[in-house]
């Protein structure tokens, strides 16, 4: 199998410092989410580009060649940001594929703000990825793929190594378990090649996109239509061949929940702390809020939340 290691997880933190911010963690007490441990918060949408996508999206330009035509994607908005953001900060013209059906005003706004040229696509997911695809073969510009490329796992994972350095310089004693929101596997499948078995990693998904769930029980070659309030950001129609080939080995278990339940942890959350995060990042809560998983009194529990490119008040709707 081949995976990203920690050694290049290790390597490629250094080259995109630069171009990142190291985004706080937060630890806040059971009691004020009503839970029977605390939580370790690592707040990753607020990142420059408001979500983790940054990281993979600046490590495949910096160590692909991009050529004139510059670079493409396909997203529901936070790649499509983050690829828009780190292509126009390295001089590169940027063009994002967005599925309408998923598409939100707030993403529109961002990644067309970071400087993207955004073409909206009719049909599904699968067929939005259809499209940039082709336009990346016509083209040759970079395609720099939300999930399924080495390059970006490697750059997800260093926000797994990132908590876990924060976490040791404040004196925590150390993780458990991470609570991670899974789309098409990018973000997960980075942040278990970091952890492997030294931490017990949980992929949350919704009933409309249960990507991961179903792989695992299904096997990869499936197409899942998104639907449900955490589609935009969590929508992807299969998980990557090498993001699977991590996950299947290293990613502990995967739980599913309801949309009610990402509206009512975002909630907590705000009740809680002040801070609001689009619905995915919403959904790796909502996996202790609605008890799908279940931690012990003592167990070291982080979660992580993923985006933050959501209008302010989408959760009291």
């Amino acid at each position: 199998m081949i995976d990203p290691t920690p050694d290049a997880i290790a390597a490629a933190a250094p080259l995109i410092a630069p171009h990142i911010r190291v985004t706080p963690i937060l630890s806040v007490e059971a009691e004020a989410l009503a839970l029977p441990c605390p939580v370790t918060f690592k707040l990753e949408h607020t990142q420059i580009s408001g979500s983790f996508k940054l990281r993979g999206a600046f490590y495949n330009m910096l160590t692909r060649d991009v050529p004139a035509s510059g670079v493409v994607a396909a997203s529901g908005g936070n790649h499509g940001g983050a690829v828009a953001y780190a292509a126009t900060k390295l001089g590169h013209p940027s063009r994002i594929y967005v599925p309408r059906l998923i598409a939100k005003d707030e993403k529109l706004r961002r990644m067309r703000g970071f400087g993207a040229e955004v073409v909206l696509t009719d049909g599904s997911v699968a067929d939005c990825m259809d499209e940039y695809a082709a336009y990346a073969a016509k083209t040759g510009a970079l395609s720099v793929h939300p999930y399924d490329t080495l390059p970006t796992l490697t750059g997800q994972g260093t926000v797994a190594r990132e908590i876990e350095a924060q976490m040791a310089q404040s004196g925590h004693s150390g993780i458990d378990t991470i609570l991670v929101s899974t789309g098409g596997g990018g973000l997960i499948g980075g942040v278990a090649a970091w952890f492997r078995d030294r931490v017990k990693v949980v992929s949350v998904e919704t009933e409309g996109t249960n990507t991961l769930e179903k792989s695992l029980r299904e096997g990869p070659d499936i197409d899942v239509p998104a639907s449900g309030i955490a589609a935009g950001s969590l929508g992807g129609p299969r998980l990557g061949v090498d993001s699977f080939a991590v996950i299947r080995t290293y990613v502990d278990e995967a739980v599913i929940v309801p949309d009610s339940a990402v509206f009512d942890a975002a909630t907590r959350l705000w009740d809680a702390t002040r801070l609001i995060g689009e619905p995915g990042a919403a959904v790796a809560l909502a996996a202790l809020t609605s008890g799908a998983y279940v931690p012990t009194r003592d167990e070291r529990v982080c979660v992580l939340l993923c985006g933050g490119n959501a209008e302010p008040d989408w959760f009291v709707q």
